[in-house]
């Protein structure tokens, strides 16, 4: 991604990039990152991979990198499956946390150009480390047609405290309302504010 570029609604004149929004690069970076296991060919409405993993005698686990739920287990949710099958990438990963914190599984952060949406959830890794937690998806592009290759981000983890956590909402102080209006200036006057 460019630092800067020319705006054709400001006529020509050069403007930041997101490049400079730490908060955005933050997020795309925080957590783990897991991956496609293998190219994931998508044609004809059928998916199909060539993908030979090793036998895993010691696990009941399927050698395919993707499962699915029929829409009807999803009937009444929010997110609407109106057609097609469900789509649930497998993950090959166990993955533990400390007591009291939670796993966040959840779409890649600011990737919407993905054909698929993973919908987001919420595992007790800190008990349950030793099984597998899969990723179910709802393709969100029927049209799409391609190869997805092995390494596409699918799901972004986040470790989150269990604890309830709340934000305590208030009116500001003259003395807050002054430092407001001091970022508020900064930012507009020099780069960079916010990452340093």
């Amino acid at each position: 991604m460019p630092s800067e570029v020319k705006s054709d609604m400001l006529d020509g004149a050069a403007v930041r990039t997101l490049k400079h929004c730490p908060p955005i690069l933050d997020a795309m970076g925080v957590g783990v990152l897991i991956p496609l296991a293998c190219d994931l060919t998508v044609a004809g409405g059928e998916m199909s991979w060539d993908w030979n993993p090793p036998v895993l005698p010691d696990t009941l686990f399927a050698r395919a990198p993707i499962g699915l739920h029929v829409p009807e287990q999803a009937t009444g949710a929010p997110f609407g499956v109106t057609d097609g099958m469900i789509v649930k990438f497998l993950n090959f990963w166990t993955l533990s946390v400390p007591d009291g914190f939670c796993l966040l599984f959840t779409h890649p952060l600011n990737r919407p150009d993905l054909p698929f949406r993973t919908l987001s959830g919420l595992v007790d890794c800190d008990s349950f480390a030793d099984g597998y937690v899969h990723f179910p998806t709802l393709w969100s592009d029927p049209a799409w047609e391609g190869v997805l290759p092995a390494g596409t981000p699918v799901v972004q983890v986040v470790a989150v405290p269990r604890a309830a956590q709340g934000l305590s909402v208030q009116p500001m102080s003259a003395a807050e309302v002054a430092r407001n209006h001091d970022v508020q200036v900064a930012l507009q006057d020099d780069r960079g504010i916010y990452r340093k």
